[in-house]
């Protein structure tokens, strides 16, 4: 009799990570922490940050979405 073990986290825990993901980016987002830049940096910093902000948007909804099929698959 042989038992099958997961090789990857619980799909609550993707789920999980990928919405504070998302939550970080939109806090990101919303902050606007680039009106804390000075000199003439201002615009690559904003950019940088906008963008990082994005990312991490991306990514979370991408994480949370493959921790969602995975737990619909194990169903």
């Amino acid at each position: 009799m042989s038992t099958r073990t997961s090789a990857g986290p619980a799909p609550w825990l993707l789920v999980a990570v990928g919405v504070f993901l998302v939550l970080v980016g939109l806090g990101t987002l919303v902050s606007a922490p680039w009106r804390y830049a000075g000199g003439e940096s201002v615009v690559a910093v904003a950019a940088l940050q906008i963008l990082g902000s994005l990312s991490s948007v991306v990514i979370g909804a991408g994480v949370a979405w493959l921790g969602a099929g995975e737990a619909r698959e194990k169903q």
